[in-house]
């Protein structure tokens, strides 16, 4: 589902106008990036939480030229899905 699918979706199931689901959803995406930055997790409950991830360095090597290489330690976005959509996806 593309996120214009998303918003004629919600759009349709809420009533109301597509630009106005469309802001909703920027919204809603836009809360969870920025609690994310803050280093909060964003749980909602039946679907699933949100979270940052700290990855170490580690060594690497380069696929093309065969040469090792560092990659540098970073936080990465993680989604952990709950059992609600853990059990309609298994159906």
């Amino acid at each position: 589902m593309s996120r214009d699918e998303l918003i004629k979706k919600i759009a349709a199931d809420a009533g109301i106008s597509q630009k106005v689901a469309g802001q909703a959803l920027a919204s809603v995406l836009e809360g969870i990036t920025q609690a994310l930055k803050k280093g909060d997790k964003v749980s909602l409950v039946g679907f699933g939480s949100f979270s940052v991830a700290k990855r170490k360095a580690r060594k690497g090597i380069n696929p093309k030229t065969r040469e090792p290489l560092k990659i540098p330690a970073r936080k990465v976005p993680v989604f952990k899905a709950g059992k609600k959509l853990k059990d309609a996806v298994k159906k």
